[in-house]
């Protein structure tokens, strides 16, 4: 087959699933495209510093040191020798009539596909609570990417909040790095993170090892903790007031805070791209839906964290397996992947268990004061996305509609789940499923307003 006639394949993403993907595309004799927003492929979890950073692999990435060096070698190598082209540092920022609107360093284009592999990753899962617009507040993984691209700690005493294995992991490479960490705030129980032990035996190895992680955290560690309010001065976050197990009232000095529940996975790419969705009761949001290869129809296939949050060992097999769907479906040769298949199992089996021990605190979410900022973009609160239940209706798009909660930048990415457990709860549903999604729209991330005039005058 000429280079002209072979399809055009391409994915978007260079974390662990997509240079996975674009690994046994070109196995099965493709050129695949790779869109990726990052200047260098990897992702969050292999995500690279500058060149000419001092900082070795080791203090970078701990005991996944070999395999993210193995990661990005094998992927450079595949740009370095033609086999693959690499878009870096662009966004795709739409999807209609089998094309791709991306924007990037050389401006905006449209790109046309025959396949699509989308392997966009996840983010952070955050909870709103009192004083979380403070300067100062960040995400775990916001903090953790700072801590991995420039060697920066965003604060001086910093306490960690929320739940889930990236809370004990920063915490254990900001101290590496010297940082200085006043406390790590979890509010999953003891109790109720052992009710995930038969799903974490999956890998047990890799529960241990995060244990002794844990451990090495001593009296830092708090578990099933009550968050209170953030309090600020003039120059940022300055306390945080929880509550700790037997309910006693805590204060903790800090100047930065970093919070997070597990992840979110990224999915308005798949929404445009006409994916069905189903709650997951498990992880308490909405996730596309695929075959056990990762097809989800029309011609698109996902992979990774934005179709089940797995963790990078999860998103490197289920690469490999969309490629395989993909390679399949055209005609082509694959690998084998039975194997592949029994372990995504297993990996499947092991991310229930973190669900269940590590929970979205949806009771929580749903009973945030009044003067809570939900929305940080619009600047939403609590008491008014219930008002707006109140003659509106209990449906997260209505109440969009009516009180902006989630049109601003991050389009419902940082306030979504909490404004769904809100509204559900103050329109009497039984969960968050019953108050619905929002729907995705274009652009999914912020354009310059030279995207929509080009397209106006050029037909696109």
């Amino acid at each position: 087959m000429s280079e002209a006639a072979k399809p055009r394949v391409v994915v978007v993403g260079a974390g662990p699933a997509g240079i996975r993907a674009a690994e046994a595309l070109v196995v099965g004799g493709l050129v695949p495209v790779v869109i990726d927003e990052g200047e260098r492929a990897g992702g969050q979890i292999y995500r690279r510093p500058p060149p000419g950073f001092t900082r070795p692999p080791e203090a970078l990435y701990g005991s996944e040191t070999a395999k993210a060096i193995a990661l990005h070698r094998s992927f450079d190598s595949l740009v370095g020798a033609g086999r693959l082209v690499h878009h870096s540092r662009s966004s795709v920022i739409a999807i209609a009539d089998g094309r791709l609107q991306v924007i990037g360093d050389a401006g905006a284009r449209w790109m046309s596909y025959d396949r699509l592999i989308l392997a966009t990753g996840a983010m952070d899962r955050v909870m709103p609570m009192p004083g979380w617009e403070n300067a100062g507040v960040y995400g775990l993984g916001a903090m953790q990417i700072a801590l991995k691209a420039q060697g920066a700690a965003l604060g001086r005493s910093i306490v960690l909040a929320g739940s889930g294995p990236l809370l004990t992991l920063l915490a254990v490479q900001l101290l590496k790095a010297g940082g200085q960490v006043a406390a790590v705030l979890d509010t999953a129980s003891m109790r109720q993170q052992l009710r995930g032990f038969s799903g974490l035996a999956a890998r047990p190895l890799f529960a241990l090892r995060g244990l002794m992680m844990r451990r090495s955290l001593g009296r830092l560690y708090h578990a099933g903790v009550r968050l209170d309010r953030i309090e600020a001065d003039e120059r940022g976050s300055a306390v945080v007031l929880w509550r700790d197990e037997a309910g006693r009232s805590q204060r903790t000095s800090c100047d930065a805070v970093g919070l997070g529940w597990h992840l979110r996975a990224e999915t308005r790419l798949a929404d445009l791209a006409g994916c069905d969705f189903a709650y997951d009761e498990t992880w308490r949001q909405w996730l596309p839906q695929a075959d056990a290869m990762g097809r989800a129809g029309r011609g698109v296939y996902l992979a990774g964290d934005g179709l089940r949050i797995l963790g990078a060992d999860g998103a490197e097999v289920a690469g490999r397996l969309a490629a395989a769907a993909c390679l399949q479906d055209l005609g082509l040769p694959f690998a084998d992947i039975s194997s592949e298949r029994r372990r995504l199992a297993r990996l499947n089996r092991f991310a229930r268990g973190i669900a269940e021990a590590f929970p979205w605190p949806a009771e929580a979410a749903a009973g945030l004061p009044d003067d809570t900022v939900v929305c940080r973009c619009e600047g939403v609160t609590a008491g008014e996305l219930r008002k707006t239940v109140e003659f509106g209706g209990g449906e997260v798009n209505r109440v969009k509609s009516l009180g902006r909660v989630g049109m601003g930048r991050c389009q419902g990415r940082y306030c979504e789940l909490a404004a769904a457990e809100i509204v559900a709860n103050a329109a009497g549903h039984a969960c968050a499923a019953a108050a619905g999604r929002l729907r995705g729209q274009a652009p999914v991330r912020p354009a310059p307003i030279s995207t929509l005039i080009q397209d106006a005058a050029t037909g696109g």
